[in-house]
Formats: C-alpha cells, structure tokens, sequence
C-alpha cells in the first residue's frame, strides 16, 4: 500500500503536469485515445488476463516444490508474450489509420488533423505494450515469491517517464514529448524490477515455447475465460473513447482522467489488499486450508469496505474543489475543471463496486476458477455498453454534459458486478462469515454518513473560499470525523491498529 501510494503520487503529479501543459484540449483527447490501443495489448495479453492465469499456477508449483518446472513456465510464458506481443503491434502499427478512423475515434473524422495525430501518437507507443507485457510477467513472478514492494512501485517509475516526457520533452516536441515518455516510462517499469528478478532463489531461462507442458496448457486454459472477460472490460472503454470523439472538445480527456482520478484511491485500497492476497489464498487452496481461506478473505473485505465506503463519499462531496486544487493550473482551466469533476462524481459512485470486484476476481482466481469471475464480467460490462449508449442520450437530453452518462453506466454496471461475484463466492466456499463482514460494512456506512453530514455543513460555510482551502480542509475534517466515529464504534480493525503502534513504541 505504501508503494502504490508512492506511485498514486507520481501519477498525480504527472497528472497535474499533463493538465497545466496540454488541458482537455483535442491534443490530449487524440494522446488519450491513441493511447487506448497500448493499454489493451497490454491488458489482454500480459496485464489481467495472464497475471490472474500465471500466478496461481506458478504459486502452486512453488508451493509443492516444483522450482525448475515453475521456471521452464516462466521462461514460456514469457517468449510466448514477447513473440505474440510484437506481431500484433506490428500489425496495429500497419492499420493505424483505419484503426482510428473506423473504430477507435470515428468522431475525429471531422477534423483531419486531430485523426491524423491520433494515427502517429498510436504508432509512437505502441513499442509500450511489448515492454509492458514482459514486466506485467515480471511483476507475476515476484508478487508469487511474496515481493510486492519493488512491483508496486513501478508504476510510479512508469510515470516518472511521462513526467519527463512532458518536462524535457514536450517544450521541444509537443504532444510527442509525451508520448515518448510514455515509452520510456515503460522502460523502467521493466528494468527496475530485473535486479530483484535476479536474486531469486533457483531462477533460470529455458529457450522454450513449452507448448508441450501441462503447466503451459493450464495457464492457458485458465487464462482463455479471462481473456473474454478483460476484453469486455476494454471494449467498453473502447466504445466509451468512440462515443466521447462525437461529444464536444475535451470529453475523452474528461471521462478518462476522472477515471484516473477515482482510480487512486480504488489502487490505494483494492489492488493493495487484493495484490497481497492473491498468493496467499492461492496457497491455501493448494494446501486445502479452505477455513483459513474464508477467513482471509472475510479479513479483506472488511478492511477493504472500512476504507472504500469514506473514500467514495469524499470524492462525491469534494469532487470539485479536489478537481480544482489538483489539476487547475496553465492551460487547464475552470471549464476543465467542470468536465473532470462532473464525470468524477458519477464514477465516485462506483467506487465501492470496483474495490469489491477487485478482490472477489482474484479470490476466484486463486481458487483456479476463471469461469465465472469472467462470465460475469462478460454478461456485465456488455451491459455496460448498452447503459453507456443509452445514459449518454439521456444526460444529453436532459441537458446534462453526456460525457457523464458514460461513467454512471460504468458504476452501474461494477455494482451490479460486484453484488453477483459476492453471491456466488458465498455459495462456492460455503459461507463467507457474512455476519462480521457486514458488522464492518455498517460501520463504514455509519461513519461515512457522518463525515458526509459534517462536509456537507462545511462546504455550505466555505463557498467562496478558494479551492486549495476547501479541498484540503474538506480531506482532513472528513478524515477526523470518520476516524472519530470508528473509534466511538470501536470497530475491530482500529483497535487493533492502536494496540500494534502502541506495542511499537513501547518496543522502542
């Protein structure tokens, strides 16, 4: 948590870098969605779909003492990516045009000059996806041998790229500038964790395809289901970039940076306690400790709803004034300020559902169940499309900016998610100590209800104030208060936490 809090950071401040130099200009709406073919080689092939598929069956391997078949896996797996990868960017690079032209960005078609930018920004990054595909393989074999602080963090190394990228670059290139930075950023997301790599316990290469090993079929058939399942997911960012092209200037980058934005603190919360867990849970399911499987992911969601819940509810509250403290600067002005925090409040209220699919998802990935974490996704987000389409003409008529009808789809449709992965984790593991988990669900709910009451009155006091006052007074009173109501609960967690900093400084 502590490094993806590191890497939130950096990704912040490339944020706000990125917004004072380009805003939500047409420049950045074409980065944006050329940006969206990398990210989805990326996801589909060495992201999600591999990590969930991999890591289970190389934990296994480790567990039972299998070292030398694990890392014939790896080294499979790993050319596999490599040659895969690289074809299929090649062809993205060859078709480019009527990639974005016909599918990606068809409302760009009406400016000739913003497609043909969005055509040579593609083809710049796409080298990304091949080196993002390596690391994410990287990162899967670490976080097995229980190293998460160096994988976490690389992310953050990845922005540190962009960052310079639209320092030292773009004065001189543009938007180019940054688009390089996002090659280099890849870069080091991939050689920062090859020392670690390195000072593995019987790490070895084998110049393999292992298509002939059982432990090479079992990945990819675990990983077939949930490649159909990340593929729905992007497909609907696809047609979220498509339907935002015909929007007015500006609405790719304000649907996509207020998913950013609402991302940070899902990061923070969920791919921390879910990234942790996943290894762990795998290996009580290999050892047949499923009591203590039930247990760890009771542990999980509890902690993950205590946090999720607050953080919600202050993105809904102080959307705008946290919108404006963090991103109004240079050529990002009060306009885009009004486009990102209006799409933030209807993902904010997501928020909670996407933390729950977090951990429910690789929960039944360590259970070596793609299936059905995939044919919810599926049947889930194919709805989200249709809620994108049809949101977007409602806000539209309503007069409302359309842009935010497709993040209120997209929370829709990640509650619906998460309530159909929790019912059926309930049934498969017989249970899932649901009493003391929704003890700390109506706690947070309580908490949260009170901290929402007193930003309420506060931000009535506080209208004229200026933004970096009111979002900053806003995070630090909406954290007493629900700090506060724990306490006077006496909720589990947090006494526990007290106990162990008090038993720390009484050790030193």
């Amino acid at each position: 948590m502590v490094a993806l809090g590191l890497s939130n950071l950096a990704n912040l401040v490339s944020l706000v870098l990125n917004a004072a130099a380009f805003g939500t200009r047409g420049e950045m709406d074409a980065f944006l969605a050329a940006n969206r073919v990398s990210e989805t080689l990326f996801v589909l092939m060495a992201g999600g779909a591999l990590g969930s598929a991999f890591i289970p069956t190389f934990t296994g391997l480790l567990t039972r003492e299998k070292r030398e078949t694990a890392w014939k896996l790896a080294s499979a797996i790993a050319n596999l990516v490599l040659i895969t990868l690289t074809l299929t960017a090649a062809l993205a690079a060859v078709f480019a045009q009527p990639l974005v032209h016909y599918i990606l960005a068809p409302g760009f078609a009406n400016d000739p000059a913003q497609e043909a930018l969005t055509v040579s920004l593609l083809r710049v990054m796409l080298p990304s996806a091949v080196i993002f595909g390596l690391s994410g393989l990287v990162m899967g074999i670490l976080n097995a041998h229980q190293r998460f602080f160096i994988p976490a963090l690389t992310p953050a190394l990845y922005r540190l790229g962009m960052i310079f990228g639209v320092l030292v670059l773009a004065p001189k290139m543009g938007i180019f500038g940054l688009a390089w930075g996002v090659v280099l950023g890849a870069s080091l997301h991939l050689v920062s964790q090859i020392p670690s790599l390195m000072r593995l316990q019987d790490r070895r290469y084998f110049p393999t395809l292992g298509l002939h090993l059982p432990e090479v079929r079992e990945v990819g058939v675990l990983m077939a289901p949930r490649l159909f399942g990340v593929a729905a997911v992007q497909l609907n960012f696809w047609v979220n970039t498509r339907l935002a092209s015909r929007m007015v200037e500006g609405s790719v980058t304000g649907v996509s940076w207020a998913l950013t934005i609402m991302l940070m603190p899902q990061a923070l919360i969920a791919q921390a306690v879910a990234t942790a867990a996943l290894p762990t849970l795998s290996a009580q399911y290999a050892l047949g400790q499923m009591r203590e499987l039930r247990g760890s992911l009771a542990a999980s969601l509890r902690g993950i709803l205590l946090l999720a819940v607050p953080a919600a509810v202050g993105l809904v509250l102080l959307r705008q004034p946290i919108v404006a403290l963090m991103l109004e600067y240079g050529r990002f002005d009060e306009r885009s300020t009004q486009m990102v925090s209006w799409a933030l409040l209807w993902y904010a209220l997501g928020l909670v559902g996407h933390c729950l699919v977090e951990i429910f998802s690789r929960a039944f990935y360590a259970l070596h169940n793609t299936k059905t974490p995939v044919t919810v996704g599926v049947l889930v987000m194919t709805l989200n499309v249709g809620l994108s389409v049809l949101f977007a003409a409602w806000f539209e008529r309503l007069g409302w900016m359309p842009h935010g009808g497709l993040a209120a789809a997209n929370s829709l449709a990640t509650a619906l998610e998460a309530v159909t992965l929790w019912v059926l984790m309930r049934r498969r593991l017989g249970g899932l100590r649901g009493g003391w988990v929704f003890q700390g669900a109506w706690q947070a709910t309580l908490s949260a209800a009170a901290m929402g009451i007193a930003l309420w009155a506060f931000l009535n006091h506080t209208g004229a104030a200026p933004a970096w006052m009111v979002g900053v007074g806003g995070v630090l009173l909406g954290g007493a208060v629900y700090a506060g109501m724990l306490l006077l609960l006496r909720v589990e967690e947090v006494r526990s936490l007290v106990n162990i900093l008090r038993g720390r400084v009484l050790h030193r």
